[in-house]
């Protein structure tokens, strides 16, 4: 696997080197040791999978508080989906900061999102669905969101909403902790 730092702070872009013959393709998913290499303590201890079945479909931006740290390792299993991470801790250099990216099976890129950050995205092919891995459980009493549309971050949709859940819809802008500015 090959790890490409991104916008925010701590995420990581990771591009799979599949080996590929006559009989299709082999590729490494999550390796601990190499996850570690790259300075990522990830232990999966859960994993999920969404489809969302209409092109334009936005779902985010999710995360877990600090009470119940939530990092995750998001892959595209069908379809094709533009995945984001947004940075919501306050100490960090990248703080407010979002990063975008493309995943498709045929690519196999995985995004990182780690704990303290925001995560969301759009579907850009109708069944299109991710598959990831998370470093907790979920716990509904620590999830929360940010507005998907918050100008405090500008995040480039590819395309208009087609379909958002009503409670995504209704998440909060994003105040920073200093109240400033992101």
């Amino acid at each position: 696997m090959n790890f490409h730092e991104c916008d925010v702070f701590d995420a990581r872009v990771i591009e799979p080197t599949p080996h590929q013959d006559e009989r299709g393709r082999f590729m490494r998913a999550w390796c601990q040791q190499e996850f570690l290499a790259h300075s990522i303590d990830f232990i999966p201890v859960q994993a999920n999978m969404g489809c969302s079945l209409k092109r334009g479909t936005i779902r985010g931006l999710h995360y877990q508080t600090e009470r119940a740290p939530e990092a995750k390792l998001v892959r595209c299993t069908s379809g094709e989906v533009f995945d984001v991470v947004v940075d919501l801790r306050p100490a960090s250099a990248t703080h407010g900061k979002w990063y975008g990216t493309y995943l498709t099976p045929e690519n196999g890129r995985m995004l990182y999102v780690p704990p303290g950050c925001a995560h969301g995205f759009q579907a850009l092919h109708d069944n299109s669905e991710i598959y990831y891995l998370t470093s907790a459980y979920y716990d509904p009493k620590e999830a929360r969101g940010v507005s998907f549309d918050d100008p405090a971050f500008g995040i480039s949709w590819p395309l208009p909403v087609s379909s958002i859940s009503p409670q995504d819809r209704s998440w909060p802008r994003f105040v920073p902790a200093d109240g400033g500015q992101p």
